[in-house]
C-alpha cells in the first residue's frame, strides 16, 4: 500500500521536482509516493472541470480512500491529517490524493471523496501545492511513527 496522488497538469518543474524529491526520499511504506500525471483539458471553465473530473474518476479504484484536494475543504492540522491517513491504511484501503486542475472539479469528484482537505484558505500554484503535499506526506509519516520531526 502506498500514496497515489493524481495530479491534472504539466510535469513537475525543476525546483518543485528537487523539493518533491527531497521529501520522497525519506518516505517509508505505507507512505511512499507515486504520482500520476494527467493532461489538462483544450476546454475551458465547466468543460474542461467536467472532462479532467472523468479523468480522475477513471483512475480512482472502488475500495479507494480518496482526499481531495480544495479551498473548501476542511482545514486540519498535521496530527489530524496522520490519523486520517493512518486510519486508512490501517482499514487497508489504498490512498489517494487528488489535485484538479485550474477550474477544479466537479461535484461527482467531491462526493466521491472521503475525505475532502484544504491546505488554507489562501490558493496556491498548482506546482507549489505538489511541494507542500509531499512535505506534509512526509510530516504524517513521522507523527504518525512518533519521531520527532513534527514539534508542538
Amino acid at each position: 500500500m502506498s500514496v497515489r496522488i493524481l495530479a491534472v497538469g504539466k510535469k513537475h518543474e525543476k525546483w518543485v521536482l528537487d523539493g518533491i524529491d527531497r521529501y520522497e526520499k525519506r518516505l517509508r511504506k505505507p507512505f511512499d509516493v507515486t504520482w500520476l500525471l494527467l493532461p489538462h483539458s483544450s476546454r475551458e471553465g465547466e468543460a474542461a472541470r467536467a472532462e479532467e473530473s472523468e479523468r480522475i474518476l477513471a483512475k480512482v479504484d472502488r475500495d479507494t480512500f480518496l482526499v481531495l484536494l480544495d479551498e473548501r475543504g476542511r482545514n486540519v492540522d498535521s496530527p489530524a491529517l496522520a490519523a486520517q491517513l493512518r486510519g486508512a491504511f490501517d482499514a487497508g484501503r489504498p490512498v489517494t490524493v487528488v489535485i484538479g486542475g485550474a477550474y477544479g472539479v466537479d461535484d461527482r469528484v467531491r462526493q466521491r471523496a472521503d475525505f475532502v482537505w484544504s491546505l488554507s484558505k489562501l490558493v496556491f500554484p498548482h506546482q507549489l501545492v505538489r511541494l507542500i503535499l509531499a512535505e506534509q506526506l512526509y510530516r504524517a509519516q513521522e507523527i504518525a511513527a512518533g519521531r520527532p520531526y513534527h514539534h508542538v
